[in-house]
């Protein structure tokens, strides 16, 4: 004989509330008591009791889902989508984003769905999906300054949190990192190193963040006496550090200090030096950003501007969950600050 599954009433009794302040725990109203709410939650672990989401969408009316979208810009070919999604899962960078926002949603019973938008077809299906109601609201990583999704989804007036400023004004909330900062932070850190040829592999320079990064870092050095910077442009890719780095010893030789704009463009820079027969840090310094996972692998391990990621990406998640609940209705902006993690590469 099957055993029932535990209801509402059974929660309610093993917590000694009503019925329904359970029911207002369940349906994540909000004016119920922070001690009372984890009395219920407790109770729910007890007894096991698992809501009908069907049923408690028709109350709240809301998908109890978010839109997770990695953002391009232009209108891809095939092959160019399949790059595009490889490219993204390649970078660990989005492995980070995708913890913090899990870590947000899962105890609120939220999940986030997997959505691309690198061509206008693909951008006109998320519209769609969030105008349907199928999400309650859309988590955008744009990947290009020229992306149009974040002005489309403010013009149709829908739930969204950006992951960086965008380029151009929209009122959307937006998460980001001071970068101008953290290239300031790796310029003074190879000169206290007695760095007195520097140089930079950049992101692409059509990123809003490749541009302060490397803004950050000429300016400090320029108020240091060193008014013009090598640079090469990297593609936050390891092969394209590999590449620009291998560029700037055959343009800069005698560099003894480089800044590339994430860690794996600065894992690449290693392997370049080391390919040229020089050593890191004793003949190049080498400062990344990120602090990503590939810091503590690569060989030697990574100084590197940290950027918490995870954190930003749960601020995000926040800000959308007040945004779907009426809790915020003004746009707004959080920025993080950066911070220099010291390693053996410089």
């Amino acid at each position: 004989m099957s055993r029932q599954a535990p209801t509402l009433e059974d929660v309610a009794r093993e917590a000694g509330v009503s019925r329904a302040t359970v029911s207002r725990v369940v349906n994540g109203i909000r004016n119920v008591d922070p001690e009372i709410q984890e009395v219920v939650r407790r109770a729910i672990e007890r007894t096991g009791y698992a809501p009908n989401r069907a049923a408690r969408s028709l109350v709240t009316r809301r998908a109890e889902t978010v839109a997770l979208v990695v953002s391009g810009a232009g209108d891809l070919t095939e092959a160019g989508q399949d790059t595009f999604a490889t490219r993204v899962f390649a970078d660990p960078f989005f492995g980070r984003v995708v913890g913090g926002i899990v870590g947000f949603l899962r105890p609120r019973s939220l999940h986030p769905v997997l959505m691309f938008a690198e061509s206008a077809e693909a951008r006109e299906e998320v519209l769609t999906y969030l105008r349907q109601g199928r999400a309650d609201g859309a988590l955008v990583v744009s990947t290009h300054s020229d992306d149009p999704l974040p002005a489309l989804l403010a013009d149709a007036r829908l739930p969204a949190v950006l992951f960086a400023r965008p380029s151009r004004p929209v009122p959307l909330s937006y998460v980001d990192l001071a970068h101008r900062d953290g290239g300031r932070l790796a310029a003074e850190h190879l000169l206290a190193r007695g760095c007195r040829r520097p140089a930079t592999v950049c992101g692409p320079l059509d990123v809003a963040a490749s541009q302060e990064r490397l803004a950050g870092f000429r300016d400090t050095l320029a108020r240091h006496g060193h008014p013009h910077v090598p640079v090469a442009e990297g593609e936050f890719t390891l092969d394209s550090g590999l590449a620009a780095m291998s560029d700037l010893l055959a343009r800069q030789p005698g560099l003894d200090g480089v800044f590339a704009a994430n860690d794996l463009m600065a894992q690449g820079a290693c392997q370049a030096v080391q390919h040229h027969g020089l050593r890191v840090p004793e003949d190049v310094a080498v400062v990344g950003f990120d602090d990503s996972s590939i810091a503590v692998t690569c060989h030697p391990r990574l100084t590197t501007i940290r950027q918490p990621v995870e954190e930003m990406a749960a601020e995000m998640a926040r800000l959308l969950d007040e945004h779907i609940h009426g809790v915020r209705t003004e746009a707004t902006s959080v920025v993080f600050d950066p911070e220099l993690v010291v390693r053996e590469s410089a």
